[in-house]
């Protein structure tokens, strides 16, 4: 079976999505958001989908699509909807070429919760992802970037290494020693993201 990774965050708005596009471009994967909240907002689905410049990767269209800019058991909750994650799990073998990996983002980070029961680290061991984490640098990363570690240890979920974005901290040397997790790579600020800044930095991310 091809490899499946899903890109977690230490929070929300530290650059998943432009994250994840680096790694569909880098590993001409395909890309799926199950889950997407907050639509009025536009959806990461798009936003890939016009950052990927090669002819292989396939956005594949979301589970849900939900309009509240909120968690995804809240963003349910308010449209009556039921998640059957499942469900979604299901879908992954329908989706999935056989050739490439599908990059798998996820909403938040890894206790943002899909149902009453359900969060998304407990999705991520049901779809047996190996796990990418992507970490930014503000007052408070330490922390959340050290118990994101921590807990996918204390879950035996593979990981297979940090993206950092945003500007350049001597935090990120520490936290990759102390999580014991590789440096895959890291994404700058830029006042211009488009497909060629998205390239560009997919050649600079080690992941094979």
């Amino acid at each position: 079976m091809s490899q499946r990774i899903f890109v977690t965050g230490i929070g929300t708005g530290v650059g998943k999505t432009l994250t994840s596009a680096c790694i569909v471009e880098a590993l001409q994967a395909d890309y799926w958001k199950p889950i997407q909240t907050g639509l009025l907002e536009g959806t990461d689905t798009d936003t890939v989908k016009g950052l990927i410049s090669n002819p292989v990767s396939v956005c594949h269209p979301e589970a849900y699509r939900l309009e509240a800019p909120a968690s995804p058991h809240l963003a349910a909750r308010l449209e009556h909807v039921t998640i059957d994650v499942p469900g979604v799990v299901a879908q992954v073998a329908g989706i999935q070429p056989s050739a490439r990996p599908l990059v798998i983002e996820g909403a938040g980070g890894l206790m943002v919760p899909l149902t009453e029961q359900i969060f998304t680290i407990d999705f991520i061991q049901q779809l047996d992802a190996k796990v990418i984490i992507v970490a930014q640098n503000y007052l408070g990363s330490i922390n959340h970037a050290l118990l994101t570690a921590q807990v996918l240890k204390q879950r035996d979920i593979p990981v297979m290494g940090w993206i950092f974005s945003g500007a350049h901290h001597t935090n990120e040397d520490e936290v990759i020693g102390w999580s014991g997790y590789p440096l895959l790579g890291r994404i700058p600020h830029t006042a211009l993201v488009n497909r060629t800044f998205v390239k560009e930095q997919a050649e600079k991310l080690s992941l094979r």
